[in-house]
């Protein structure tokens, strides 16, 4: 159910797109309209979308977000979150990142699955390893268009702020290995990340809904509610099993996924 008006949709959607090209960060609009609900978020990020595809970018695929239980209950909800990955956001592995790119930039580390085959609505763990072409180790960048915490009462970004904000989906870095979708169990790969050579976090596979194929199975149905679907060729973050790492400039990302692979990065 939606609460805002279009005018107030296309206003959020024109404030967070100034304030990504701007990177200056925007009120919490969870506070500007206590009222709003998930599909409102969506409808601002759908039209986001919208304005980003008509500038001539190009969707590549989906980012799957607070899959960890401690995650879902550190924001109140029983549910992940997803949003659009764009063309431009792709970053190789061992890339710089320019310090000009992001706000107040983190990652994550998580499975990208690239797909062969479309996915859509009800499917199964079956349907999904089925249509995925491989999978590979990947980080994904996070960046916040909105504030983190609101400065006057102190509140933290909700789950609608998150959602609005293209589930503060800033980056991919794919690693260069690429393995077939069986090859592994999923549940147990794990990976070191290290942040300027220093341990920083540590987490398995299973720390995504139990199993990251799970996390492209809920994506599928609440596309499908939108009217969407994964495509062919799209690359799906199924979630991350660390919490976030902070960027400051300077910064020398190393995850180690041991056999399944590896991605570096650093920020200038």
């Amino acid at each position: 159910m939606m609460t805002l008006t279009p005018d107030q949709v296309a206003s959020a959607a024109e404030a967070l797109l100034a304030a990504e090209a701007t990177r200056e960060q925007i009120g919490l609009l969870s506070l500007a309209h206590p009222g709003m609900t998930l599909d409102d978020a969506y409808a601002i990020q759908a039209a986001q979308m919208e304005q980003k595809l008509a500038q001539g970018r190009e969707i590549i695929g989906w980012k799957i977000g607070l899959t960890s239980k401690v995650m879902q209950d550190a924001l109140g909800i029983d549910t992940p979150d997803s949003g659009v990955l764009y063309d431009d956001m792709r970053f190789d592995d061992g890339a710089t990142i320019p310090e000009t790119r992001f706000i107040q930039p983190r990652i994550e580390a998580e499975i990208a699955f690239v797909m062969k085959a479309p996915l859509e609505g009800e499917v199964t763990r079956e349907d999904v390893l089925a249509a995925t072409d491989y999978v590979a180790p990947a980080i994904e960048i996070l960046d916040t268009r909105v504030l983190r915490k609101d400065p006057d009462t102190g509140r933290p970004r909700a789950i609608f702020d998150t959602v609005s904000d293209n589930a503060a989906n800033a980056g991919i870095v794919m690693g260069q290995e690429r393995h077939a979708p069986d090859a592994f169990d999923l549940r147990w790969v794990g990976t070191i990340v290290k942040q300027n050579e220093a341990v920083a976090a540590t987490g398995l596979g299973a720390g995504v809904l139990d199993d990251p194929v799970t996390g492209l199975i809920w994506l599928a149905r609440r596309m499908a509610t939108y009217g969407q679907r994964i495509e062919a060729g799209q690359v799906v973050l199924s979630g991350s099993f660390i919490g976030p790492i902070e960027c400051p400039p300077g910064t020398d990302i190393h995850a180690d996924y041991g056999p399944f692979g590896s991605v570096r990065l650093h920020f200038a």
